[in-house]
């Protein structure tokens, strides 16, 4: 791998940990960047997730110490992410990202239209919502079902943890992006443990990719909370485009 390819991962990690620390999504920015220099898909995936799970449990620690997050659905379903997204990983090369890419797509279109036509959604926090009922419906949409997907392919999963605990618990974008960094962390490392028995993980590569990805995260844990639920609504919208062109790139071309 040339000094250019090196440099560019560096700088896409680094891009990819203040996305992810926003609304999720850093992906877009990371795997592609990962895959052009030649290295095998599973290997891209297994080195994104083992730069990634640093980057998420940095903005975690940050949203942790100075923002509110919900601890009844983020610590339980961070727990069950761990399991879920490593059987979603070890189910990855059974399962065709064919068949996957089209139901994400119309899923990230849904959730587009549903932002922008809703724009008070997340703007403040909607605590009549909360039941004991939506609460476990929380825990187990985003610590197995959402989880599981990231194990399998993983476009999207933050952006999908916030528009879940906003839209069935009632949380505001700060809030729900703290919480989904929490669980985040846990699919991460859910897959990473998998692709690491593997043996599918470049761990020099990683590392130095993670190094960024921290600090990249670190700016954007920081701006998010800072800027508020406005701020995190405008680049959650940007980054479902992005990530619908890019599915929609590799499906159609």
């Amino acid at each position: 791998m040339s000094l250019e390819q090196v440099l560019l991962l560096l700088v896409a990690a680094a891009g990819a940990g203040w996305v992810d620390a926003v609304v999720g999504g850093g992906g877009l920015l990371q795997l592609p960047a990962l895959m052009v220099t030649g290295i095998s898909p599973v290997q891209a995936m297994a080195t994104n997730k083992f730069s990634s799970v640093f980057g998420t449990a940095s903005a975690a620690v940050t949203y942790a110490l100075t923002t509110k997050f919900d601890r009844e659905v983020a610590l339980p379903g961070a727990a069950l992410a761990v399991l879920s997204a490593g059987l979603g990983a070890s189910a990855a090369a059974a399962i065709s990202a064919e068949v996957l890419r089209p139901a994400v797509m119309v899923i990230l279109l849904g959730v587009a239209a549903f932002v922008t036509l809703r724009p008070a959604l997340g703007a403040t926090g909607q605590p009549q919502l909360r039941t004991r009922r939506r609460v476990v419906l929380a825990v187990g949409v985003a610590g197995l079902g959402i989880a599981f997907y990231d194990g399998i392919m993983g476009p999207g999963t933050g952006t999908f943890l916030i528009i879940a605990f906003t839209t069935i618990i009632g949380l505001d974008f700060v809030s729900a992006s703290a919480s989904a960094k929490i669980i985040n962390t846990g699919t991460n490392l859910g897959a990473l443990l998998v692709f690491g028995w593997q043996g599918h993980v470049l761990w020099g590569l990683g590392l130095g990719m993670a190094a960024c990805n921290i600090a990249g995260a670190q700016v954007g844990a920081r701006m998010a909370i800072r800027r508020g639920a406005g701020f995190v609504r405008i680049i959650l919208l940007c980054v479902v485009v992005a990530m619908v062109a890019r599915l929609g790139w590799q499906q159609f071309a």
